[in-house]
């Protein structure tokens, strides 16, 4: 089946062609390079793995209930605009899949968009060990495009076509000639508020599936994002005070773009819903406003990290209500994200022991045992 069938709006046909600025660039110092950056990549080849094997896809999913999140998280529960699904499980049901589906196609374009700008970096980036971890991190993107691809045609059965917000900030990331942007839009705002996103719906998720893949796209995100701290750490610091502004303008521009990137346009009006009152209602949602807070809670420190943190940057991020993130250990982040993947797949070698073993018991005893008759959690 072609994904143009699933999508809820019509999407393009035709590719989306970005004219690309800027050169390609060789070097010719194939000396070792910069020792925590090489040894990033190093992490990045050793964490390299296949979704074809390391997800179980034979989990089933409720299309009804992808996440399974209360409908209090619903941003325009208790609104005007809810008194339309109040008492009709249906029809909520039908709002829940809708909303899942939309937040997996945006990270599916996300990374699709992150593959193209890694891949961009390995083209213009001056320096070799940089070119060799984007170069790691372009098969990452590859693989996390391929299983949000695949969650989403045979789990959820529906796409929506990307967020114009998303959109936009793509288009200003790949024009913009000078080799650093892509690492800036992408590595630093793209990637770190979709990293915020995947962790805040993998810690509230229950569902077996979403959370395996969240947790281990995350374990990968996670080193990207570190990438883009080095990277630019000690480059922008060498920058003239114009060139630094010019890049925190950039910055404020796209925090602005992600900011309303979550707020679901699209959703409200596939389901003929007042789109103005749902924005309305989305702005006041006590739980979209932590949401939202939260999912800055990478970029902020990045970004004050890397040294881009001039009155600009800071007034926004107070409009926003985000400036406190500035203080957020984004090792310990990085730390925890790892420590999550790990312990899913200790927890399923562990499964996977214990039905070999009751298998062999099985066996042992002549006793013939289908898979439904497995003792809870064995089967």
């Amino acid at each position: 089946m072609s994904t143009h069938e699933l999508y809820t709006i019509p999407a393009e046909h035709a590719t989306w062609d970005v004219e690309m600025q800027g050169a390609s660039r060789f070097t010719w110092e194939y000396d070792d390079g910069r020792d925590r950056l090489l040894a990033l990549y190093q992490k990045g080849k050793d964490k390299q793995w296949d979704s074809v094997h390391r997800i179980d896809w034979d989990i089933e999913v409720d299309p009804s209930d992808i996440l399974g999140l209360p409908v209090e998280t619903i941003s325009i529960y208790g609104t005007d605009q809810w008194k339309r699904f109040e008492g009709d499980q249906k029809a909520i049901d039908e709002l829940g899949q809708h909303l899942a589906s939309w937040q997996f196609s945006q990270f599916l374009h996300g990374e699709q968009g992150a593959m193209i700008c890694s891949a961009r970096i390995v083209e213009s980036v001056p320096d070799l060990d940089s070119k060799f971890y984007a170069a790691t991190q372009t098969m990452d993107e590859a693989r996390h495009a391929e299983t949000y691809a695949r969650f989403l045609q045979e789990k959820v059965g529906l796409l929506y076509p990307i967020n114009p917000h998303l959109k936009a900030l793509l288009d200003d990331t790949l024009t913009d000639s000078r080799w650093d942007m892509p690492y800036l839009g992408m590595q630093v705002l793209i990637e770190g508020l979709a990293l915020a996103a995947f962790g805040l719906l993998r810690d509230m998720t229950a569902k077996p599936l979403p959370k395996q893949i969240l947790a281990y796209v995350m374990q990968d995100e996670a080193r990207h994002v570190a990438f883009g701290r080095m990277a630019l750490k000690d480059y922008y610091a060498e920058l003239t005070t114009k060139e630094r502004e010019e890049r925190e303008e950039f910055v404020v521009e796209g925090c602005y773009l992600m900011r309303d990137r979550f707020r679901m346009q699209e959703v409200w009006d596939n389901m003929g819903l007042d789109v103005e009152a749902c924005m309305e209602a989305v702005k006041h949602s006590p739980y979209f406003t932590l949401y939202q807070s939260l999912l800055f809670s990478r970029i902020v420190p990045c970004v004050k990290d890397i040294g881009l943190w001039g009155p600009k940057v800071q007034q926004a991020y107070a409009d926003m209500g985000v400036l406190d993130m500035a203080g957020v250990d984004l090792a310990a982040l990085m730390k925890q994200d790892e420590d999550i993947a790990e312990a899913l797949d200790a927890e399923k070698r562990e499964l996977l022991v214990r039905k070999q073993q009751v298998a062999e018991t099985i066996s042992a005893s002549g006793t013939e045992m289908s898979v439904e008759e497995l003792p809870a959690g064995m089967a």
